[in-house]
């Protein structure tokens, strides 16, 4: 029964999920369509890669929705962990997408700042700027609140690029406002700035999937995992103990070792025991628990010594 409720817990979370991209789509379609009017007749290069940064986030916030259908679909024949992978796909695609973009706002920046005319830009796009900073600063918020309350790591990582956004509005505001004071290269260089906060955001993405896909898991977070298991009642020791990340679930294999003397149905009570903590207390999707008698092991080791 727990299982089941855990696993159903799951699916919802994901469904909830889907708000989260869905705000940020709404957020993306409407800024990105006044940057872009706006920078071209206020003639601001800083707002309009910001622009360009937004129509990108839009393909990137597209692919965490899908990754997220995806993920919700049930175990089957092929997937019998599930979809949730498609979670940390859809954020691999997105970090793709978003260092794309940000090369090519870094180019056409570097290349208007050796520009030998210079616009000063007019002081209405610095204003739509930092309104428009205010509003992905509430998406940010609304998304990271969302995605630390269902585990969500997709979503996470759009909150992520979400403040990356207000970020790079405010830097475009300034680049703007300091073309008013006759430092019209100030505009370009703002524009490079976006470009390398958007290049920065795509790594830290990439670097989070990319160690995710390939099974890596913080040692911190598997010692405190370790502590759980050994306080368990019946355990004797830990023999061993893996752990990788599956979506924005976890999946643990450990091997525990008991007082030979139990029973088997002793042990898969100890078993049972572990895997309850594990979801209670670190909420852990599914726990593979390998039981071992606690003497067996010692003579093993004894023997080979002897042999030796």
């Amino acid at each position: 029964m727990f299982g089941r409720v855990l696993k159903l817990n799951q699916y919802e979370e994901i469904k909830q999920g889907e708000k989260g991209a869905w705000v940020s789509i709404g957020a993306y379609l409407a800024l990105s369509a006044l940057k872009l009017v706006a920078g071209y007749w206020f003639v601001s290069g800083a707002l309009v890669a910001d622009g360009f940064n937004n129509l990108t986030d839009i393909v990137a916030s597209a692919a965490v929705l899908i990754g997220l259908r995806i993920s919700q679909k049930p175990p089957d024949k092929d997937h019998p962990y599930g979809h949730f992978r498609a979670e940390t796909i859809a954020a691999l695609i997105a970090s793709f997408i978003m260092a794309t973009v940000g090369i090519q706002v870094l180019i056409s920046a570097v290349k208007s700042l050796f520009a030998t005319d210079h616009h000063v830009p007019n002081l209405t796009s610095a204003w739509i700027a930092l309104f428009a900073a205010a509003c992905m600063g509430g998406v940010y918020v609304y998304n990271r609140r969302l995605a630390l309350r269902i585990n969500n790591q997709a979503l996470l990582a759009a909150a992520k690029d979400n403040l990356s956004d207000a970020l790079v509005s405010i830097g475009a505001a300034i680049g703007i406002i300091g073309a008013q004071f006759g430092l019209p290269w100030l505009d370009p260089v703002a524009a490079i700035a976006v470009g390398a906060i958007i290049c920065k955001t795509a790594w830290e993405i990439f670097y989070s999937s990319t160690h995710a896909l390939t099974d890596g898991f913080d040692e911190n977070e598997l010692s405190s995992l370790r502590t759980t298991i050994a306080k368990t009642k019946g355990v004797k020791s830990i023999k061993d103990i893996k752990a990788r990340v599956h979506g924005s679930h976890v999946l643990v294999d450990v091997i525990v070792q008991v007082d030979p003397e139990l029973t088997l149905i002793e042990s898969h009570r100890i078993s049972d025991e572990i895997e309850h903590r594990m979801g209670r207390k670190h909420n852990i999707m599914s726990v593979h628990v390998h039981v071992e008698p606690h003497e067996l092991a010692e003579n093993i080791e004894l023997s080979l010594t002897e042999k030796h």
